[in-house]
């Protein structure tokens, strides 16, 4: 979990990662199963999700077609997408304009991609900042889930991650 006060780098460094933002030094690298270099954009187009705290949702959009762009775009198949509207309880909402949903009602939508396309690194900015006490611990359990099926999650957060986790401080 990365920690750190408002502006010190966190969301940057997820970005970065994420290859959405140019790093001032350094590099990101990723390791593959045989610990040898992997091509960044491929890894970044096959391995990981980015869900940053600005949920990318189109608001002229229904909630279903929102859903089925980002499933397609992603490469989702039918029963990773079923299993997503289930788990995020999603068929109640597709039928209606994203503009009128509530914050946490979009964070559950924004977070569907993670089940509907599943990556095996997870880059979560603010992940449960909108959600109710019933969804961070629904959340809590995808994570859990997640991590004991071998997948990582680097995640800025404030609030405490409801899994096991190690921090590292941000502008410290």
């Amino acid at each position: 979990m990365l920690a750190g006060a408002n502006g010190a780098g966190k969301t940057s460094l997820l970005r970065a990662i994420a290859g959405l933002l140019r790093a001032d030094a350094g590099t990101v690298a990723f390791l593959g199963a045989d610990a040898q270099a992997r091509d960044p954009d491929e890894a970044r187009s096959n391995d990981l999700h980015f869900v940053g705290h600005h949920d990318g949702l189109k608001t002229q959009r229904k909630a279903g077609e929102e859903f089925a762009f980002w499933a397609d775009w992603l490469g989702g198949a039918a029963g990773n997408r079923a299993d997503a509207i289930e788990t995020y309880d999603l068929k109640p909402l597709l039928d209606l304009d994203v503009r009128v949903l509530s914050a946490g009602q979009r964070r559950r939508l924004a977070l569907s991609r993670l089940k509907a396309a599943p990556r095996s690194l997870w880059l979560l900015d603010e992940p449960l900042a909108p959600l109710d006490t019933r969804w961070r611990a629904a959340m809590g359990v995808q994570m859990a889930h997640h991590l004991q099926g071998g997948g990582l999650i680097l995640a800025a957060a404030h609030d405490p991650l409801p899994v096991p986790h190690r921090m590292v401080e941000v502008g410290a």
